[in-house]
């Protein structure tokens, strides 16, 4: 056999070199990651801080629009996602995310005005930070909760069958509350005087409808159109603030007419201005990301709402329970941002939250042993005590917060793997107990409102249960007969959460069993 010359061989193991690395350069395209509401690290995958793609799944998921929000689903029915393929809707990490230890102290760091940041008086101390988050030991009976301060969060994008079948389902839950997002870009898509297109008229009849129910409406509006913007890039509030407060005046003159002229009307009871200003894909614009450019933003709506009524509940925006990152800022120094920029003269509102406790127990106190839980943005209450010891420093005390967005989620009955890990600790008893001992909690405390649940029925939007997308699995609602699930079935049956609920607002009509479970072995109940 004839030998090769050195050089040869050189040449020969430099091209193979040049095949591998071109080879490795045409790997699988990232899937897009779709993160609401936000959280701080998960150490299950790694996503890009400048791109937010999600890199460790192999399969590529079908595109879905940085519109779509966890509080507000797609305008348009979402097209299936490849089994396989999770749309994320959960905690938001940075590059190089490492597992921390399960002994990570509860912050204690005061600062001026001597509030502790992170624990609100006068509410008792945590527990230790190395404890394992457990749920309440089991009340003797089911809470009796007020559904007069309890609602459910649905898409107002409906036709009017589905809209008559989901505003069906509130009343049978007996709550009195509903809230709904306006994404301002449909609404006014050609200009700022637009107030008579098709999707306008059908929300001003959704809210008519919902008011002829006697359901009080909470409406969120959100996402500028591309005419008030210049940077046109994901969603985010208009370059000019007035803009804002136009469209407020609009939809006050137009769905509450009734107490400016001779028509019949009265349909918003409360408004929050805007979602989740702490994260960069729901504030993309010229207006600074940080709690001061988001009070730049407040104040002219603001007054336009009072210009108009001195009544109607004025919400800031529930914030994103996230750390800050490239894409976001930590939402308790978003608030106080905001203090710092004048949030605090006004006297008449209330602040929004959106204290989700993930897989953590309503009761949990931070932290847990399970490495994703390590930071109290995980936990139920140490959220709102937060926000509370900050509201109390910035001389708030006698000012209410709202739960403007919150749930638990459960994966349990759906096909395939949960799209976060953390989705199989709760089952879908859990998912209830849980639920209904968070609303129990902030009825309890006197400086909580309206508690809004999120959501009634995402999990029967086509696509969402077989696109693995998180947003089904905080539905009270999903497709199936007799509380089972069958995502080929076209019913729509519950899940034990909506009976649960059910009961604990019906004292009078205490159910035996919640799909099938009796009330002792629930977490959080029994």
């Amino acid at each position: 056999m004839r030998r090769m010359k050195p050089n040869t061989l050189t040449r020969l193991f430099v091209l193979l070199l040049t095949i591998v690395l071109i080879a490795g350069c045409n790997a699988q395209a990232p899937i897009t990651v779709f993160v609401t509401p936000t959280l701080p690290p998960s150490p299950t995958a790694t996503i890009a801080a400048a791109t937010s793609t999600y890199t460790a799944v192999p399969t590529v998921a079908a595109q879905v629009q940085p519109s779509q929000t966890a509080g507000e689903p797609p305008t348009e029915v979402p097209t299936p996602t490849p089994a396989g393929s999770p749309v994320f809707v959960g905690p938001v990490i940075g590059p190089g995310y490492v597992v921390p230890p399960s002994t990570t102290p509860v912050p204690t760091a005061t600062p001026e005005g001597g509030v502790p940041t992170d624990t609100a008086a006068p509410v008792e101390p945590s527990a230790p930070p190395t404890v394992e988050a457990q749920p309440q030991a089991a009340p003797a009976v089911m809470p009796n909760l007020d559904p007069n301060q309890i609602g459910i969060q649905l898409d107002i994008n409906l036709d009017d069958q589905d809209w008559n079948e989901a505003m069906g389902r509130i009343e049978q839950l007996g709550l009195k509350w509903v809230k709904v997002q306006l994404p301002w870009r449909d609404m006014q898509p050609n200009g700022p005087d637009e107030r008579d297109n098709e999707f306008f008229r059908r929300i001003e009849q959704h809210l008519e409808d919902a008011n002829n129910r006697g359901m009080n409406m909470l409406v969120s509006v959100v996402k500028a159109p591309t005419w008030a913007r210049s940077v046109q890039a994901e969603d985010g509030p208009p370059d000019d603030p007035n803009a804002l407060a136009r469209f407020f005046t609009i939809i006050f003159e137009e769905f509450n007419a009734g107490l400016n002229r001779e028509m019949v009307g009265d349909y918003i009871d409360a408004i929050e201005i805007w979602n989740e200003p702490n994260l960069q894909r729901e504030w993309q614009g010229t207006l600074p990301f940080n709690g001061a450019g988001y009070m730049q933003l407040f104040g002219p709506a603001y007054q336009a709402v009072r210009a108009y009524s001195p009544t109607v509940t004025i919400v800031t925006a529930g914030l994103a329970p996230t750390s800050t990152q490239p894409f976001s800022v930590d939402d308790r120094d978003f608030l106080r941002q905001m203090y710092d920029a004048g949030l605090g003269q006004y006297g008449d509102v209330v602040v929004g939250a959106h204290p989700y406790g993930w897989g953590n127990a309503p009761d949990a106190r931070c932290c847990g042993s399970r490495g994703w839980d390590e930071d109290p943005h995980f936990y139920y209450l140490e959220t709102l005590d937060a926000y509370r010891a900050i509201m109390n420093q910035f001389g708030h005390s006698g000012v209410q917060m709202w739960i403007t967005e919150f749930g638990y989620a459960s994966w349990d009955g759906f096909p395939l793997d949960p799209p976060q890990p953390w989705m199989s600790f709760n089952d879908r008893w859990a998912q209830g107990g849980y639920t209904v001992r968070a609303i129990q909690i902030a009825q309890e405390r006197g400086d909580i409102g309206v508690k809004l649940l999120w959501n009634l029925n995402f999990a029967v939007l086509s696509g969402l249960i077989g696109g693995r997308d998180e947003r089904a699995a905080y539905s009270m609602l999903v497709p199936g007969d007799a509380c089972q699930i069958n995502p080929d079935n076209g019913n729509h049956t519950e899940r034990p959460i909506f009976w649960m609920l059910f009961d604990a607002v019906h004292p009078d009509q205490a159910l035996t069993d919640w799909c099938g479970v009796p009330p002792n072995g629930v977490p959080g109940l029994g």
